[in-house]
């Protein structure tokens, strides 16, 4: 293969929040910007309160029940039909993206218990179920909020998070920030102080990865969640697994910002990994995709 760049987070049509492309469709577009690998994360989501809004999967072009499993034994059916496709071109990861909530823990590991998934992510999307991650609903958890609960609030439910014990990565580390500096200033840029240092070294005594997040590169911002200087704590505090995803919802969302995310990590002389049955490999000499 002429790279080895891997997209880690990518969200086919069975995410809600995603455009209809297929799995098949998205394996054609890596093969054409020539990445070496693609990873499949739709959304498992199990907060009681947002089942109206979040607990739909896109199933055969309807919307379906989250919690009857039949999607994830149809989307391993597909993932299947690509590997016998393109199987020998690409490297295609069949994962899973958790937005964690708490008291859902047995159920989270009652469903990773039951299919080989090779990868699967941890995210603190809401807050008081309220989603921090959308530009419409972000403001009705902001607005009147000092800096101090909102950091409260994250961390500790990014603690117990990675505490559950039942996750391979933590996705988009410091997702507040992308709404969250609208309300709270330059605050939002030290919230973590105090409260991360800890996560990070639990992170590190359980071998969990870190995901450096492209997608804020594609919204206008500066820098991959976490950015450079949250990458260089984790990797202080003894982190050393560390993938690159876009978080796409469409096929050209695919691979944007990955080039910025690996450079980032060459920066601090870290190594890309990726996961095969839910173990993390390291990646030799990541290479650029053609896509920028």
């Amino acid at each position: 293969m002429h790279s080895i760049i891997i997209d880690c987070h990518v969200h086919p049509d069975f995410s809600i929040d995603a455009e209809p492309h297929s799995i098949d469709a998205y394996c054609r577009r890596a093969l054409e910007i020539g990445l070496a690998g693609i990873y499949f994360t739709p959304h498992l989501e199990a907060d009681p309160e947002r089942r109206d809004r979040d607990g739909l999967v896109r199933l055969r072009g309807a919307l379906h029940p989250m919690d009857d499993l039949q999607w994830l034994d149809e989307y391993f059916r597909q993932v299947e039909r690509a590997r016998r496709l393109y199987g020998d071109r690409l490297l295609i990861g069949v994962g899973l993206e958790v937005g964690y909530e708490y008291g859902c823990e047995e159920w989270f590991a009652a469903v990773l218990a039951a299919y080989p998934f090779d990868y699967v992510i941890g995210s603190v999307h809401c807050l008081e179920h309220i989603a921090i991650s959308s530009a419409a609903e972000s403001a009705r958890y902001f607005q009147g909020r000092a800096a101090q609960q909102v950091a409260a609030d994250y961390f500790g439910k990014l603690a117990a998070l990675v505490d559950c014990g039942l996750f391979d990565c933590v996705g988009h580390l410091d997702l507040y920030r992308r709404h969250g500096w609208r309300y709270l200033g330059e605050a939002v840029y030290n919230l973590h102080a105090g409260w991360l240092e800890p996560i990070l070294l639990r992170m590190a005594a359980k071998g969990m990865g870190l995901e450096i997040n492209s997608s804020s590169i594609r919204l206008g911002h500066a820098e991959c969640l976490p950015g450079l200087d949250l990458t260089r704590l984790a990797r202080d505090c003894g982190v050393r697994v560390f993938t690159v995803g876009s978080d796409a919802h469409c096929l050209s969302d695919l691979a944007v910002g990955l080039n910025r995310a690996q450079a980032q990590l060459a920066k601090l002389k870290l190594g890309v990994a990726t996961f095969q049955r839910r173990e993390a490999i390291t990646l030799d000499k990541p290479q650029r995709c053609r896509l920028q």
